[in-house]
């Protein structure tokens, strides 16, 4: 890039920074005017918590794949590193460049929504300063911080290389400590509003900053989001390949990017496999803050918009296990794997439709006396959290099977040892599934209080699972006989749409379990110390919620593709981008070991 680009670069990062550093700045007076004014303040056409609601989506959907997306840049740089394989560099570096146009849109949205909060909600606005104004600079800190660690990562890419790399890797790992810092510092007050802690009846700060930090979701939304960010930047940077694939005019470019797109998806996936373990956390630690907050979130008005969760995981555990599938036929050898897609299949639409099923139906009163009720006789057995827990854990696992199946697609093992460690494998499967079903069908038989505690064995049977099949696998398929090179880029055009749905099917779902987030709290600006008086303090119907989540999601995509549209126009007619020669990729192993 010559120095006019950088330049432009820097200037517009930076003009987000000054607006940023300007409004930390201007806190204080601020909230000092605050109380001197309205608690609340109405936002042109559409109210005030429209505006808030849609900035706030908008902006962490950005900050999600500015976090998300240098955490597996600088894995995949570490494993170039080591391996002094060039593609992996040129990835790290693809996936880093993406970030750019995404860092300032976020530093702007974030600056746009705390005037939002200081000019529609002061009220609301000088209390949350009251108690965390010393952390606002902390943030502010930490966000020049990850500024000029990320630029000089970035920038100095080829000025660090060769025996200098370890600098430039140890970059990396510090502008992602940085920025998980940041997310830590930001959920500290996102998660007083939900589970406050540290305040007296009157919501004055008693315990110190700290103890209103460290309040009850704390930690599990830090371990949530973060796992949930990887996951959403590795289906970004997919869907991206995606679309530089669709776009590409050469077999060279379409085998580049198809590999891309696999490695995006290839992280996706394994943080996704674990994810609804930490959900799983944030419901315990949700119902041990307040059973009643936890009661409405499960069990009342709410119950339905687990239903459509279910839905959306669903798409994303057959779309991940489709794109897998759809894989194998560009892979020489994988012939002999294809057998076990349909029973694959079987398992994942079954647990599908369970996941889906809900406790009571909405039905008219003369069908419920034809049923007997609103649960019906048969569909209801599976609408209780038994069934739902049993079933996401057998899908986990089937998808876990999918990659095992797929990893070893072109490889064959010369190990001695390869059918015993085999029989392993498959007796590991079959004891986590047996675990699973049995605990699952025992917890119908006991009290909620016991039947809560079973999940936290199917976890560790399923988990436990994963660490010994990987275990084994790696060492024995280490220098394995290959059955032939794979043929990316040949790989069918669809795939490539199931790689944007993902990206888009998650995007939609991290905006639906925000509002579940938030509307838990319901007419609380903080759950039972700060009362939401405004003329729109109610929680929106679901379909009128979902209206919503999906124009935020139609403005962040449209967002997106334009950056995308930007990233590719960088290098039309050029050789390379940015300096950084893009390799070829001819075939070989799959990129994950």
């Amino acid at each position: 890039m010559n120095g006019l680009g950088v330049a432009r670069r820097w200037a517009g990062f930076g003009l987000a920074v000054v607006v940023v550093a300007l409004a930390l700045t201007a806190l204080p007076a601020l909230a000092q005017e605050a109380a001197k004014e309205p608690t609340y303040r109405s936002f042109p056409l559409i109210g005030s918590r429209l505006a808030v609601w849609a900035v706030a989506q908008l902006h962490l959907n950005f900050a999600a794949f500015i976090l998300g997306c240098p955490i597996f840049a600088v894995i995949i740089e570490i494993i170039g590193w080591r391996t002094r394989d060039e593609k992996y560099d040129w990835l790290a570096h693809e996936f880093v460049k993406l970030t750019f146009a995404a860092f300032s849109t976020t530093a702007l949205l974030g600056a746009f929504l705390l005037f939002l909060f200081v000019g529609y909600y002061p009220k609301f606005w000088t209390y949350m300063t009251s108690i965390f104004f010393p952390t606002y600079w902390v943030y502010a800190l930490l966000f020049f911080v990850e500024t000029f660690i990320v630029y000089l990562w970035y920038y100095g890419w080829d000025w660090l290389s060769g025996p200098r790399k370890w600098i430039h890797v140890t970059l990396g790992v510090l502008s992602n400590l940085a920025g998980t810092a940041i997310l830590v510092v930001a959920n500290s007050w996102v998660t007083f509003m939900m589970s406050p802690a540290g305040v007296d009846e009157s919501g004055a700060l008693k315990g110190g900053v700290w103890a209103a930090i460290n309040n009850f979701t704390w930690m599990p939304i830090n371990i949530h989001r973060l796992i949930a960010n990887i996951v959403f930047g590795g289906t970004i940077a997919a869907a991206y390949a995606a679309f530089r694939f669709l776009s590409a005019t050469t077999d060279e470019e379409r085998a580049r990017y198809d590999w891309m797109g696999y490695i995006g998806n290839f992280v996706a996936l394994s943080a996704f496999i674990v994810l609804p373990f930490a959900g799983y956390y944030l419901g315990r630690e949700i119902y041990a803050f307040n059973q009643t907050m936890g009661i409405t979130m499960m069990g009342g008005f709410m119950s339905w918009l687990w239903i459509i969760q279910a839905i959306l995981i669903g798409i994303l555990f057959l779309g991940s296990n489709y794109y897998l599938w759809l894989g194998m036929e560009r892979i020489p050898g994988s012939e002999r794997y294809r057998k076990f897609v349909p029973p694959m299949l079987l398992i994942l639409t079954i647990g599908f439709m369970i996941w889906a099923t809900p406790r009571s139906m909405v039905i008219t009163l003369d069908e419920a006396r034809a049923m007997g009720g609103t649960h019906h006789p048969f569909l209801g057995f599976f609408g209780v959290m038994s069934a739902k827990n049993t079933v996401v854990n057998l899908m986990i696992l089937t998808t876990f099977l999918s990659f095992v199946l797929y990893r070893r697609a072109n490889r064959v093992s010369v190990k001695s040892w390869v059918g015993t460690g085999m029989a392993v494998q498959w007796a590991a499967f079959f004891v986590a599934a047996a675990v699973v079903v049995f605990y699952g069908v025992y917890g119908y038989f006991v009290e909620s209080i016991v039947r809560i505690g079973f999940s936290v064995y199917q976890v560790m049977a399923v988990l436990g699972c994963i660490v010994l099949v990987m275990a084994l696998d790696i060492p024995m398929f280490k220098g394995a006989r290959s059955t032939g090179t794979i043929r990316w880029g040949t790989i069918a055009p669809r795939s490539q749409y199931v790689l944007i749905l993902l990206a888009v099917t998650f995007t939609w779902l991290m905006g639906l379990m925000g509002f579940a987030r938030s509307g838990i709290r319901q007419h609380w600006h903080v759950y039972g110390v700060l009362r939401d008086t405004s003329p729109e303090a109610l929680t929106p119907a679901l379909g009128y919620a979902a209206n919503m989540i999906t124009i935020v999601t139609i403005v962040f995509f449209a967002l997106v593709s334009f950056i995308f549209w930007l990233g590719g126009l960088s290098e039309r007619g050029k050789a390379q981008a940015h300096g950084h020669a893009a390799p070829v990729i001819a075939g070989g192993s799959h990129g994950e070991d």
